[in-house]
Parts: C-alpha cells; sequence; structure tokens
C-alpha cells in the first residue's frame, strides 16, 4: 500500500513538473515572438493573386507571395526542382531579398549558409508544403465585415529577425499605407 502511494504522488509530481514546463515553453515562444514584433526589421512582401475567402473558415486572405514567384519561376516546387540553381536545395531554406526605399523585399539570391547580407538585405525562410513556398503563413484572417477593407491590399508587412525568422504584421495598400479595420459605427 505505502508503495502505491508513493508511486502516486510521484506520477502527480510529474505530471504537475510537466506542465510547468509545457507552460515556460509556450511563454518563452510568446516572448520571442512578441520581441521579433517589437524589434524585427519591417519588410513588405508584395502580394501574389490568391482566391481570397472561406465561408468554413470565416474571413481571411489566402496568401501567396511575388518573392516565391521569383525565387522559383516555375509554379510548383516539384518543377522548380528541375531548375539548375535549386537542384541541391531541400524543401525547406532561406532566399536573401533586396528592400527597396519603401521596405519592399525583391528577390535576390538563394542564401547560403553563413552569408554575409549587405546593409540593405535581408534574410528570409521558407517552407516548401504541398508543393507550394510558404513565408512565415499562408493566410491573413479578418473579422467579419473587413473584407472589402483588405480587398485593397497589395503588400503583407512583415518582421525579420537577422536568421530570418519572420512574422505577418500587416497589410498595406499598393501607396503603402497601412490598412487598419475600420472603426464599429
Amino acid at each position: 500500500m505505502i508503495q502505491f502511494k508513493l508511486r502516486s504522488k510521484a506520477r502527480v509530481w510529474l505530471a504537475v513538473l510537466a506542465g510547468i514546463l509545457v507552460l515556460i515553453a509556450v511563454n518563452v515562444s510568446i516572448y520571442q515572438r512578441e520581441q521579433l514584433l517589437q524589434h524585427g526589421r519591417f519588410v513588405l512582401l508584395e502580394l501574389a493573386p490568391v482566391d481570397p475567402r472561406s465561408l468554413m473558415q470565416g474571413d481571411y486572405m489566402a496568401l501567396r507571395f511575388e518573392v516565391a514567384n521569383q525565387a522559383f519561376p516555375n509554379s510548383t516546387w516539384r518543377r522548380a526542382n528541375n531548375h539548375e540553381n535549386l537542384s541541391a536545395m531541400a524543401s525547406d531554406g532561406a532566399i536573401v531579398v533586396r528592400l527597396d526605399q519603401h521596405q519592399v523585399g525583391r528577390f535576390q539570391r538563394i542564401a547560403k549558409p553563413q552569408e554575409i547580407l549587405a546593409a540593405n538585405e535581408v534574410l528570409m525562410r521558407y517552407r516548401i508544403r504541398n508543393d507550394q513556398v510558404k513565408f512565415a503563413t499562408n493566410a491573413f484572417f479578418f473579422e467579419e465585415g473587413q473584407a472589402q477593407l483588405y480587398e485593397k491590399a497589395r503588400y503583407g508587412g512583415f518582421r525579420v529577425s537577422a536568421n530570418g525568422d519572420m512574422l505577418l504584421h500587416s497589410m498595406h495598400a499598393a501607396d503603402y499605407t497601412l490598412l487598419k479595420k475600420q472603426a464599429d459605427e
């Protein structure tokens, strides 16, 4: 009976410890993302056309970015692998973009390990999922009734860390202005 109580107490303590470790990991991740939003380099990526709405998931914009088309000129990853410069690439990696005067990133090259970047260049990580190149996210969700505002979006605003991690920060119009939620009347 004593041995059973010890095992039971050990299991409870192990469960409590595991819960604490999970909470610590989640909070560290949240803190890192908040730091990226506050201190990351601001970069605009031009949007590429895609169907913007889903009735099942609510109002959102499905996102694709022009730099993906520039980096991988063929429409799918599988076809892009036939391109001579991409044969050694993994399905996840990074590109280098050059920023113009409006902070719009234009594809320059596939990043090499430990590459030194110029002052106006930024490293951006990508992932290949379902034969499509994705940067940070492939959707921007917004409140119901705001679709007309976000139909004007031409750029996604990102915060980017030095190692290429990115978070979608905002949506911007063709004149680079921030698209903000319209106040309720």
